[in-house]
């Protein structure tokens, strides 16, 4: 048995398994004589329902997470030789892009049995915004094992609980959903209707999470690209002050010449 496999099965579980898959572990270790391994997973601290569904999220859209913290990065670049339009701006395009991925979290949550609460998905989104602000909660997230909310002020790295592990093992392909046995014909014709009923019931259900999901991905990704613009013009910005300030210095020692 080794810890960090434990902890990235506990931190995939839902909130109401862990607990009792964390006792489960820790004494299958005390079993096999690894006491200090069991004191290890007794200690892994349960997640919060924001945690839970931020690590849900990693597990569930690693790529776009990864994009959203190598974003961070280019964004805290380009924000030193932004303007205040361009800034403006850039917030803009960074809030659609948070509430994009807020979004994302909400529908995954809803589909594995937990909805979120307003003031629960107002608290995966805070530590969204913590990932894309700093490069510390940034990689917290990525390891997809957050105990809390992570928060961030403005200035320097304001992190609320932090991860127990943030070494992340490379991601497990998802398990197939496991084949449902056909429901057994009832037998009254009233029965059948009814089950059609669900089962259409059902059906539009999925049919609306998957729009939605899809509909936030593409909000995302247009929000990636117009930051990464935005970034690229604050890049050609600094290149082309540069240069004027290159160019004036020349017309000053030309101007000193020309006066001699």
């Amino acid at each position: 048995m080794d810890l960090d496999e434990v902890a990235d099965e506990l931190y995939g579980l839902p909130p109401g398994e862990f607990v009792a898959a964390r006792t489960a572990a820790a004494r299958r270790a005390r079993a096999a004589g690894d006491r200090a391994l069991a004191g290890e997973i007794g200690a892994l601290g349960r997640p919060s329902t924001a945690a839970w569904a931020c690590n849900a999220l990693v597990r569930d859209r690693p790529d776009e997470i990864a994009g959203l913290v190598e974003l961070g990065d280019l964004l805290r670049e380009a924000q030193q030789t932004l303007a205040g339009d361009e800034l403006r701006a850039l917030g803009t395009q960074r809030s659609r892009l948070l509430a994009a991925l807020t979004r994302q979290a909400r529908v995954l949550a809803a589909r594995l049995g937990h909805p979120l609460s307003e003031a629960v998905a107002g608290q995966v989104e805070e530590t969204l915004r913590a990932a894309l602000a700093d490069a510390d909660a940034g990689e917290a997230l990525l390891g997809g094992r957050l105990t809390g909310a992570l928060s961030y002020q403005g200035m320097g790295p304001g992190l609320g609980s932090r991860p127990d592990l943030r070494v992340v093992p490379p991601p497990r392909p998802a398990c197939p959903a496991p084949v449902q046995a056909p429901a057994r014909r009832s037998r009254s014709d009233g029965d059948e209707r009814a089950r059609r009923a669900a089962e259409e019931r059902r059906r539009a259900t999925e049919e609306h999470r998957r729009r939605e999901v899809e509909a936030a991905r593409e909000e995302a990704r247009a929000a990636v690209v117009a930051a990464e613009e935005a970034a690229g013009a604050a890049r050609a910005a600094r290149d082309r002050a540069a240069r004027a300030a290159g160019r004036h210095q020349e017309l000053l020692d030309r101007a000193e010449e020309l006066a001699a």
